[in-house]
């Protein structure tokens, strides 16, 4: 509920709307408003990502997260689990092909089948997630993304070396993974595997977004 009242109570301010006209454009009374950023009710999910959609968030959806048992339930042999319906958005598995090609405007209406993925990480864009292939990304030492794992990509994140990016390179047909990197005033894009060549960043690539997280599916 936290992340969800500091990210309304953010837009109001951004926006220089009142409790009043937000509860207007959600069809509420500014009591209930006031309630719930105060804590004092807790919204279904259906009304939180209502306020997002009238908020200019429509990229982003509220989702519930299930939380396995604590250690107490376990020992005592009660089924009990606890949940936290803010604590993650939502964001669309997107392909390498398509990669960046998401249109906000026609959010949140996904078509049938889209997977979704979610993380605690705010998006203002239209992020998405990307299933790493190929083990470009495979380093011996430190940090390594395999095969596998799901990396979200934001869009709206200024790529600065240093930073894990998906990018479009002239040569390839798909997105591209690679960390980008600076030398002698020089941008490249380069593997964590020493094993694959470092690419010339030119003015015919173009960064789709910044890698932000990563997680690994079993």
């Amino acid at each position: 509920m936290d992340k969800w009242i500091a990210l309304v109570r953010t837009k109001l301010r951004e926006q220089k709307l009142t409790q009043e006209k937000l509860a207007e454009r959600v069809g509420a009374s500014q009591g209930g408003v006031g309630h719930w950023l105060n804590k004092r009710r807790q919204p279904d999910l259906l009304t939180m990502n209502k306020v997002l959609h009238a908020l200019g968030l429509e990229h982003l959806e509220v989702a519930l997260v299930i939380r396995d048992r604590n250690d107490a339930a376990n020992e005592s042999g009660v089924d009990e689990v606890t949940y936290d319906i803010t604590s993650a958005f939502r964001y669309p598995v997107s392909d390498w092909a398509t990669a960046g090609q998401i249109n906000e405007k026609v959010l949140p209406g996904y078509e049938p089948g889209t997977l979704f993925e979610v993380s605690d990480h705010y998006a203002k864009g239209a992020a998405f997630w990307l299933q790493v292939t190929g083990d470009a990304m495979t380093a011996p030492l430190g940090i390594s993304v395999p095969p596998g794992m799901m990396i979200l990509v934001d869009p709206d994140i200024e790529p600065q070396p240093g930073k894990m990016v998906i990018a479009r390179t002239p040569e390839a047909t798909e997105a591209t993974f690679r960390q980008l990197s600076e030398e002698s005033g020089q941008l490249y894009l380069k593997p964590l595997n020493p094993t694959y060549p470092k690419v010339l960043f030119d003015e015919r690539c173009s960064i789709i977004g910044v890698v932000v997280q990563a997680i690994t599916k079993f």
